[in-house]
Protein backbone atom coordinates (compact mmCIF):
# COMPACT_ATOMS: atom_id res chain seq x y z
CA UNK A 1 0.00 0.00 0.00
CA UNK A 2 2.90 2.26 0.28
CA UNK A 3 4.27 2.14 -2.83
CA UNK A 4 0.64 2.72 -4.05
CA UNK A 5 0.61 6.33 -2.13
CA UNK A 6 3.93 7.40 -2.83
CA UNK A 7 3.22 6.86 -6.49
CA UNK A 8 -0.57 8.67 -6.56
CA UNK A 9 1.16 11.74 -4.42
CA UNK A 10 4.17 12.07 -7.22
CA UNK A 11 1.20 11.89 -9.41
CA UNK A 12 -0.58 14.61 -7.42
CA UNK A 13 2.07 17.18 -7.59
CA UNK A 14 2.34 16.79 -11.36
CA UNK A 15 -1.40 17.57 -11.01
CA UNK A 16 -0.85 20.39 -9.16
CA UNK A 17 1.78 21.64 -11.24
CA UNK A 18 -0.44 21.80 -14.17
CA UNK A 19 -3.21 23.73 -12.39
CA UNK A 20 -0.67 26.23 -10.66
CA UNK A 21 0.60 26.87 -14.38
CA UNK A 22 -3.26 26.97 -15.81
CA UNK A 23 -4.49 29.24 -13.06
CA UNK A 24 -0.72 31.72 -12.80
CA UNK A 25 -1.43 31.91 -17.18
CA UNK A 26 -5.27 32.70 -16.67
CA UNK A 27 -5.23 35.05 -14.12
CA UNK A 28 -1.97 37.52 -15.81
CA UNK A 29 -3.97 37.44 -19.56
CA UNK A 30 -7.08 38.40 -18.35
CA UNK A 31 -7.85 42.00 -18.11
CA UNK A 32 -7.37 43.88 -15.53
CA UNK A 33 -4.43 46.14 -13.45
CA UNK A 34 -4.22 45.00 -9.66
CA UNK A 35 -1.51 48.21 -9.57
CA UNK A 36 -3.96 50.63 -10.98
CA UNK A 37 -6.87 49.61 -8.50
CA UNK A 38 -4.38 49.86 -5.75
CA UNK A 39 -3.34 53.28 -6.31
CA UNK A 40 -6.64 54.43 -6.91
CA UNK A 41 -8.23 56.96 -9.76
CA UNK A 42 -6.06 60.11 -8.82
CA UNK A 43 -2.73 58.51 -8.33
CA UNK A 44 0.22 59.75 -10.72
CA UNK A 45 2.41 57.45 -12.94
CA UNK A 46 5.31 56.83 -10.81
CA UNK A 47 2.93 55.72 -8.12
CA UNK A 48 1.40 53.00 -10.46
CA UNK A 49 4.99 52.60 -11.71
CA UNK A 50 6.40 52.29 -8.00
CA UNK A 51 3.11 49.59 -7.01
CA UNK A 52 3.37 47.49 -10.03
CA UNK A 53 7.57 47.11 -9.23
CA UNK A 54 6.57 46.39 -5.54
CA UNK A 55 4.13 43.15 -6.83
CA UNK A 56 6.66 42.10 -9.06
CA UNK A 57 4.13 42.87 -12.52
CA UNK A 58 7.19 44.90 -14.11
CA UNK A 59 8.67 41.59 -14.40
CA UNK A 60 8.27 39.15 -18.24
CA UNK A 61 5.27 36.61 -17.99
CA UNK A 62 8.07 33.30 -18.10
CA UNK A 63 10.03 35.42 -15.24
CA UNK A 64 7.10 35.51 -13.19
CA UNK A 65 5.35 32.21 -13.66
CA UNK A 66 9.37 30.95 -12.93
CA UNK A 67 9.08 32.82 -9.49
CA UNK A 68 5.44 31.46 -8.65
CA UNK A 69 6.33 27.67 -9.13
CA UNK A 70 9.23 27.85 -7.12
CA UNK A 71 7.39 29.39 -4.39
CA UNK A 72 4.25 26.83 -4.58
CA UNK A 73 6.67 23.96 -4.94
CA UNK A 74 8.19 21.71 -1.71
CA UNK A 75 11.46 21.85 -3.43
CA UNK A 76 12.85 25.88 -4.44
CA UNK A 77 16.01 27.42 -5.18
CA UNK A 78 15.67 30.44 -2.42
CA UNK A 79 18.39 32.86 -1.16
CA UNK A 80 20.55 31.82 2.03
CA UNK A 81 20.39 35.41 3.27
CA UNK A 82 18.05 36.14 6.25
CA UNK A 83 15.18 37.63 4.22
CA UNK A 84 14.89 34.31 2.36
CA UNK A 85 14.99 32.01 5.55
CA UNK A 86 12.35 34.26 6.94
CA UNK A 87 10.21 34.34 4.13
CA UNK A 88 10.66 30.52 2.98
CA UNK A 89 12.44 28.54 6.15
CA UNK A 90 13.05 24.84 5.69
CA UNK A 91 15.50 22.48 5.49
CA UNK A 92 18.36 23.22 3.27
CA UNK A 93 19.41 20.35 1.17
CA UNK A 94 22.33 21.05 -1.08
CA UNK A 95 24.14 24.92 -0.84
CA UNK A 96 24.50 26.38 -4.32
CA UNK A 97 26.20 29.67 -3.44
CA UNK A 98 24.19 32.67 -2.63
CA UNK A 99 21.37 30.25 -3.14
CA UNK A 100 20.29 26.81 -1.75
CA UNK A 101 17.98 23.58 -2.60
CA UNK A 102 15.21 24.12 -0.03
CA UNK A 103 12.65 21.79 1.41
CA UNK A 104 9.87 23.90 2.85
CA UNK A 105 6.33 24.46 2.82
CA UNK A 106 4.42 25.54 -0.06
CA UNK A 107 4.64 29.61 -0.25
CA UNK A 108 1.57 31.39 -1.62
CA UNK A 109 2.75 34.52 -1.44
CA UNK A 110 0.69 37.74 0.24
CA UNK A 111 -2.23 39.10 -0.44
CA UNK A 112 -1.95 42.37 -2.87
CA UNK A 113 -4.84 44.35 -0.97
CA UNK A 114 -4.25 43.27 2.76
CA UNK A 115 -0.73 42.44 2.79
CA UNK A 116 -1.34 39.17 4.94
CA UNK A 117 -0.06 35.32 4.14
CA UNK A 118 -2.41 33.79 1.78
CA UNK A 119 -2.19 30.44 3.35
CA UNK A 120 -2.98 32.35 6.54
CA UNK A 121 -6.35 34.15 5.01
CA UNK A 122 -7.44 30.45 3.57
CA UNK A 123 -6.36 28.94 6.49
CA UNK A 124 -8.92 30.96 8.56
CA UNK A 125 -11.53 31.17 6.14
CA UNK A 126 -11.62 27.07 5.77
CA UNK A 127 -12.93 25.74 8.72
CA UNK A 128 -16.00 27.92 7.74
CA UNK A 129 -16.33 25.37 4.36
CA UNK A 130 -15.08 22.55 5.82
CA UNK A 131 -18.52 22.18 8.61
CA UNK A 132 -20.66 23.56 5.55
CA UNK A 133 -19.10 20.80 3.35
CA UNK A 134 -18.93 18.16 6.10
CA UNK A 135 -23.04 18.83 7.22
CA UNK A 136 -24.19 18.98 3.39
CA UNK A 137 -22.46 15.07 3.16
CA UNK A 138 -24.12 14.38 6.30
CA UNK A 139 -27.68 15.25 5.26
CA UNK A 140 -26.60 13.77 1.90
CA UNK A 141 -25.68 10.84 3.33
CA UNK A 142 -28.17 9.99 6.26
CA UNK A 143 -30.59 10.88 3.73
CA UNK A 144 -29.54 9.51 0.29
CA UNK A 145 -29.42 5.82 2.24
CA UNK A 146 -32.26 6.48 4.23
CA UNK A 147 -34.41 6.95 1.31
CA UNK A 148 -32.53 4.75 -1.34
CA UNK A 149 -33.69 1.60 1.35
CA UNK A 150 -37.22 2.64 1.47
CA UNK A 151 -37.19 2.84 -2.63
CA UNK A 152 -35.38 -0.19 -3.03
CA UNK A 153 -37.40 -2.05 -0.44
CA UNK A 154 -40.61 -1.12 -2.03
CA UNK A 155 -39.91 -1.10 -6.30
CA UNK A 156 -42.26 -0.02 -8.60
CA UNK A 157 -44.65 1.49 -6.01
CA UNK A 158 -45.84 5.09 -5.67
CA UNK A 159 -43.28 5.89 -3.20
CA UNK A 160 -40.33 4.47 -4.97
CA UNK A 161 -41.59 6.34 -8.19
CA UNK A 162 -41.73 9.75 -6.17
CA UNK A 163 -38.16 9.55 -4.76
CA UNK A 164 -36.91 8.25 -8.22
CA UNK A 165 -38.59 11.50 -9.45
CA UNK A 166 -37.35 13.74 -6.90
CA UNK A 167 -33.93 12.59 -7.06
CA UNK A 168 -34.14 13.08 -10.70
CA UNK A 169 -35.21 16.86 -10.28
CA UNK A 170 -32.48 17.03 -7.73
CA UNK A 171 -29.45 15.90 -10.01
CA UNK A 172 -31.19 18.14 -12.89
CA UNK A 173 -31.44 21.62 -10.65
CA UNK A 174 -27.91 23.39 -10.39
CA UNK A 175 -27.24 24.12 -6.52
CA UNK A 176 -26.80 27.98 -6.65
CA UNK A 177 -30.49 28.45 -8.25
CA UNK A 178 -31.35 25.83 -5.52
CA UNK A 179 -29.84 27.35 -3.11
CA UNK A 180 -31.62 31.06 -4.33
CA UNK A 181 -35.00 29.14 -3.79
CA UNK A 182 -34.33 27.85 -0.27
CA UNK A 183 -32.79 31.23 0.78
CA UNK A 184 -35.86 33.33 -0.30
CA UNK A 185 -38.36 30.45 0.55
CA UNK A 186 -37.29 29.71 4.05
CA UNK A 187 -35.21 32.56 4.66
CA UNK A 188 -36.96 35.53 3.64
CA UNK A 189 -40.47 34.53 2.74
CA UNK A 190 -40.72 32.42 5.81
CA UNK A 191 -38.63 33.34 8.03
CA UNK A 192 -41.47 34.06 10.66
CA UNK A 193 -42.22 30.14 10.62
CA UNK A 194 -38.71 28.64 10.64
CA UNK A 195 -36.87 31.10 12.39
CA UNK A 196 -33.76 30.91 9.92
CA UNK A 197 -32.56 34.25 8.18
CA UNK A 198 -30.65 34.48 4.76
CA UNK A 199 -27.07 35.26 6.14
CA UNK A 200 -25.59 34.27 9.14
CA UNK A 201 -22.35 32.70 10.54
CA UNK A 202 -21.80 29.44 12.56
CA UNK A 203 -20.33 31.58 15.60
CA UNK A 204 -22.01 35.07 16.41
CA UNK A 205 -20.33 37.66 18.80
CA UNK A 206 -22.91 39.11 21.29
CA UNK A 207 -22.86 42.60 21.06
CA UNK A 208 -23.33 43.71 24.91
CA UNK A 209 -21.11 39.92 26.38
CA UNK A 210 -18.46 40.32 23.44
CA UNK A 211 -18.85 36.60 23.97
CA UNK A 212 -18.90 34.12 21.08
CA UNK A 213 -21.68 31.50 20.61
CA UNK A 214 -22.05 28.15 18.55
CA UNK A 215 -25.43 28.84 15.79
CA UNK A 216 -25.97 25.75 14.72
CA UNK A 217 -29.41 27.01 12.60
CA UNK A 218 -27.23 29.30 10.42
CA UNK A 219 -25.88 26.22 8.92
CA UNK A 220 -29.26 24.36 7.96
CA UNK A 221 -30.29 26.15 4.71
CA UNK A 222 -27.26 26.44 3.17
CA UNK A 223 -26.14 23.14 4.27
CA UNK A 224 -29.49 21.95 2.48
CA UNK A 225 -28.88 23.77 -0.30
CA UNK A 226 -25.19 22.43 -0.70
CA UNK A 227 -26.31 18.69 -0.23
CA UNK A 228 -29.58 18.54 -2.57
CA UNK A 229 -27.28 17.16 -5.27
CA UNK A 230 -25.40 14.34 -3.42
CA UNK A 231 -28.42 13.31 -1.54
CA UNK A 232 -30.27 12.62 -5.05
CA UNK A 233 -27.17 10.79 -6.54
CA UNK A 234 -26.95 8.90 -3.42
CA UNK A 235 -30.54 8.29 -3.33
CA UNK A 236 -30.41 6.60 -6.36
CA UNK A 237 -27.00 4.70 -5.78
CA UNK A 238 -28.13 3.13 -2.88
CA UNK A 239 -31.78 2.20 -4.14
CA UNK A 240 -29.67 0.29 -7.32
CA UNK A 241 -27.17 -1.41 -5.29
CA UNK A 242 -30.03 -2.36 -2.47
CA UNK A 243 -31.98 -4.00 -5.53
CA UNK A 244 -28.85 -6.04 -6.92
CA UNK A 245 -28.01 -6.94 -3.43
CA UNK A 246 -31.48 -7.76 -2.52
CA UNK A 247 -31.53 -10.21 -5.99
CA UNK A 248 -28.62 -12.74 -4.18
CA UNK A 249 -28.83 -15.64 -3.31
CA UNK A 250 -27.52 -15.51 0.12
CA UNK A 251 -30.38 -13.09 0.92
CA UNK A 252 -32.76 -15.79 0.14
CA UNK A 253 -30.85 -18.25 2.16
CA UNK A 254 -31.32 -15.59 5.21
CA UNK A 255 -34.55 -15.45 4.67
CA UNK A 256 -35.40 -18.62 4.45
CA UNK A 257 -34.38 -19.32 7.76
CA UNK A 258 -36.66 -16.89 9.08
CA UNK A 259 -34.66 -13.83 9.84
CA UNK A 260 -36.56 -10.88 9.86
CA UNK A 261 -36.59 -8.30 7.03
CA UNK A 262 -35.33 -5.75 9.77
CA UNK A 263 -31.84 -8.50 10.41
CA UNK A 264 -31.89 -9.35 6.46
CA UNK A 265 -31.60 -5.48 5.48
CA UNK A 266 -29.50 -4.07 8.05
CA UNK A 267 -27.22 -6.88 8.89
CA UNK A 268 -26.70 -8.76 5.14
CA UNK A 269 -28.31 -6.52 2.62
CA UNK A 270 -27.47 -2.62 3.23
CA UNK A 271 -23.55 -4.03 4.63
CA UNK A 272 -22.84 -5.71 1.82
CA UNK A 273 -24.39 -2.72 -0.43
CA UNK A 274 -22.65 0.36 1.32
CA UNK A 275 -19.36 -0.07 -0.57
CA UNK A 276 -20.07 2.03 -4.01
CA UNK A 277 -21.88 4.59 -1.54
CA UNK A 278 -18.92 4.56 0.76
CA UNK A 279 -16.97 5.53 -2.49
CA UNK A 280 -19.53 8.08 -3.42
CA UNK A 281 -19.80 10.22 -0.29
CA UNK A 282 -16.07 10.05 -0.14
CA UNK A 283 -15.60 11.25 -3.15
CA UNK A 284 -18.18 14.21 -2.70
CA UNK A 285 -16.56 15.23 -0.15
CA UNK A 286 -13.91 17.49 -1.77
CA UNK A 287 -16.51 17.89 -5.04
CA UNK A 288 -18.80 19.94 -2.42
CA UNK A 289 -15.97 21.66 -0.89
CA UNK A 290 -15.16 23.09 -4.46
CA UNK A 291 -18.99 23.53 -4.97
CA UNK A 292 -19.70 25.72 -1.73
CA UNK A 293 -18.63 28.87 -3.47
CA UNK A 294 -21.22 30.04 -4.77
CA UNK A 295 -23.60 28.84 -1.63
CA UNK A 296 -21.17 30.61 0.41
CA UNK A 297 -21.70 33.91 -2.06
CA UNK A 298 -25.43 33.61 -1.94
CA UNK A 299 -25.52 32.90 1.87
CA UNK A 300 -22.86 35.01 2.68
CA UNK A 301 -21.49 32.65 4.60
CA UNK A 302 -17.96 33.15 6.03
CA UNK A 303 -15.51 30.18 3.72
CA UNK A 304 -12.79 30.01 0.81
CA UNK A 305 -15.82 30.74 -1.37
CA UNK A 306 -16.40 34.08 -0.25
CA UNK A 307 -12.70 35.57 0.34
CA UNK A 308 -11.92 34.07 -3.70
CA UNK A 309 -14.61 35.88 -5.05
CA UNK A 310 -13.86 39.20 -3.05
CA UNK A 311 -10.62 38.08 -4.27
CA UNK A 312 -11.28 37.84 -7.95
CA UNK A 313 -13.61 41.11 -7.61
CA UNK A 314 -10.35 43.17 -6.60
CA UNK A 315 -7.70 41.94 -8.53
CA UNK A 316 -6.17 39.45 -5.62
CA UNK A 317 -4.11 37.18 -8.13
CA UNK A 318 -2.26 35.35 -5.12
CA UNK A 319 -5.43 34.89 -2.76
CA UNK A 320 -7.00 33.22 -6.16
CA UNK A 321 -4.70 31.31 -7.00
CA UNK A 322 -3.54 30.26 -3.92
CA UNK A 323 -7.24 28.96 -2.96
CA UNK A 324 -7.27 27.32 -6.63
CA UNK A 325 -3.94 25.60 -5.24
CA UNK A 326 -5.44 24.96 -2.60
CA UNK A 327 -8.64 23.19 -3.06
CA UNK A 328 -7.08 21.01 -5.53
CA UNK A 329 -4.64 19.61 -3.11
CA UNK A 330 -7.76 18.55 -1.40
CA UNK A 331 -9.07 16.99 -4.17
CA UNK A 332 -5.89 14.71 -4.43
CA UNK A 333 -5.22 13.80 -0.68
CA UNK A 334 -9.02 13.31 -0.78
CA UNK A 335 -8.97 10.70 -3.55
CA UNK A 336 -6.16 9.28 -2.64
CA UNK A 337 -7.82 8.45 0.65
CA UNK A 338 -11.24 7.12 -1.13
CA UNK A 339 -8.84 4.81 -2.85
CA UNK A 340 -6.98 3.40 0.28
CA UNK A 341 -10.55 3.05 1.74
CA UNK A 342 -12.29 1.21 -0.91
CA UNK A 343 -9.62 -1.52 -1.02
CA UNK A 344 -9.48 -1.57 3.08
CA UNK A 345 -13.30 -2.26 2.75
CA UNK A 346 -13.59 -5.01 -0.28
CA UNK A 347 -10.67 -6.78 -0.20
CA UNK A 348 -11.04 -8.00 -3.75
CA UNK A 349 -9.65 -4.21 -4.55
CA UNK A 350 -5.97 -4.75 -5.29
CA UNK A 351 -3.76 -1.09 -5.21
CA UNK A 352 -1.69 -1.74 -8.28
Amino acid sequence: MLPFILRRLAQGLLVLAGVACTVFLLFNVLPGDPAALLAGQRSDVATKAAITADLGLDQPLPTRLVGYLNDVSPLGLHPRDSAGQARYGGVTLLPLGSRALVLKKPYLRRSFQSNKDVLRILLDYFPGTLWLALAAMLIASVGGIAFGVAAALRPQSWLDRALVTTSVLGISVPSFVAAILIAVTFGFYWSHWTGLSLTGQLYETDPFSGERHLVLRNLLLPAVALGIRPLAIITQLTRSSMLDVLSQDYIRTARAKGLSQTATVLHHALRNALNPVVTAVSGWLASLMAGAFFIEYIFNWKGLGTVTLRAVENLDFPVVMGATLFVAALFVVINIAVDVLYAVLDPRVKLN
